[in-house]
């Protein structure tokens, strides 16, 4: 039989195959600053806790442990400014890029709905709304989308791939916006630990909803914050409203997160010390590079937040990657992130110190 899909594009990476190669082949191996892949230990602290969990015969909750639900009300409280929140307001979720590409199908979106993404944005966005044959329009702030009336509603602050962080005052902005349209406002802040030039503001935060979460769904990761990608682990805080029927729909499709990894995020969560640790690695990365970039006649635009560095040399980002490919230095095409990001390439801070010093070196 011939499986239907519903026309998604290539994968991005597929796409520059060819570069991929070419920087393998380098003497020295490949700097691969395309992805965002962790790749500094698991703190110690949830591997114990995975360890200790490891005999785990029964099936777990989809709406998550009491304890993993407590964590996570408690962080979004004290870390992100969120007013009082019950369990009913949270839910644990299997890696955010499972629930950012499921949302407009959990949420039973259709050819006849909208979907608002970043005019440079995550690629998963657009593949969820095509999934399901919803039109996607891409805006940078609500005046540009005022004449629409969206279903669902996406933000990213720090951005991925720009790093640009929106001011509380943006947050607010489309908060008032998704509210005024009836749309859900889903706000992936995946990367919000990593300020580097300002501090992420989150739409959970008091100043920017008016102590109220109506509409309003904040995505988190644990793969970048603690270094947990493998383990596919995220977390939703929002609108018990809508919180409560996503629970109910993934318990039919039995959308879970296994029980040893809920008690690994459950002890991190409570935790910010890794954390700390891990933003003086990636600051530290970012200083290398960003001085290496601009010394080779790159411009870093945006990038004040988030694990990458978003530079251009004013030439087709293509041409750009190609260029870097031929010294051994993998980057991400900024097309891949849509149109408007056709001139750049994103950088990726997620590699190890030596990967990051020998790519710095071949920029020279």
């Amino acid at each position: 039989m011939e499986l239907r899909t519903p026309g998604l594009p290539d994968f991005p990476w597929d796409t520059i195959a060819d570069d991929i190669a070419l920087a393998e082949s380098y003497a020295g191996g490949a700097c691969d600053l395309s992805v965002g892949t962790p790749v500094d230990p698991t703190p110690a602290i949830a591997q114990e806790a995975l360890a200790a969990a490891a005999d785990s015969p029964g099936y777990p909750a989809v709406w998550g442990t009491a304890g993993v639900r407590a964590a996570i009300a408690g962080y979004a409280r004290t870390r992100w400014s969120a007013p009082e929140l019950g369990e009913r307001n949270v839910m644990p979720v299997i890696g955010a890029k499972e629930l950012v590409g499921w949302l407009p199908v959990l949420m039973g979106l259709g050819p006849g709905d909208t979907v608002v993404i970043p005019e440079v944005a995550y690629p998963t966005y657009d593949v969820g709304a095509v999934m399901v044959g919803a039109k996607v329009v891409r805006a940078g702030s609500p005046a540009e989308v005022e004449d629409l009336s969206p279903a669902l509603v996406w933000t990213n602050s720090p951005s991925n791939p720009s790093g640009r962080i929106e001011s509380a005052d943006e947050v607010a902005a489309w908060v008032a916006y998704a509210r005024d349209k009836g749309a859900l406002l889903a706000a992936d802040e995946c990367y919000a630990e990593f300020g580097w030039e300002a501090e992420p503001v989150s739409i959970l935060d008091s100043r920017v909803n008016g102590g109220s979460l109506d509409g309003l769904l904040a995505v988190f990761s644990m793969s970048k914050r603690s270094n947990l990608a493998g383990y596919r682990a995220g977390f939703v805080v929002g609108d018990a409203g809508v919180v409560m029927p996503l629970v109910g729909i993934r318990k039919h499709l039995g959308m879970m997160v296994s029980g040893p990894v809920q008690a690994a995020m459950t002890v991190l969560l409570g935790d910010q010390t890794h954390v700390n640790e891990q933003r003086k690695r990636y600051l530290a990365r970012r200083n290398v590079l960003s001085s290496a970039l601009v010394n080779a006649g790159f411009r870093i635009d945006g990038s004040e937040g988030g694990l990458y560095l978003w530079a251009t040399r004013d030439e087709p980002g293509r041409t750009t990657s190609h260029w870097l490919a031929e010294r051994g230095i993998i980057v991400a095409p900024g097309d891949f992130y849509g149109p408007a990001g056709a001139n750049h390439v994103r950088i990726a801070l997620t590699a190890t110190d030596e990967r990051i010093a020998q790519a710095a070196s071949r920029l020279k």
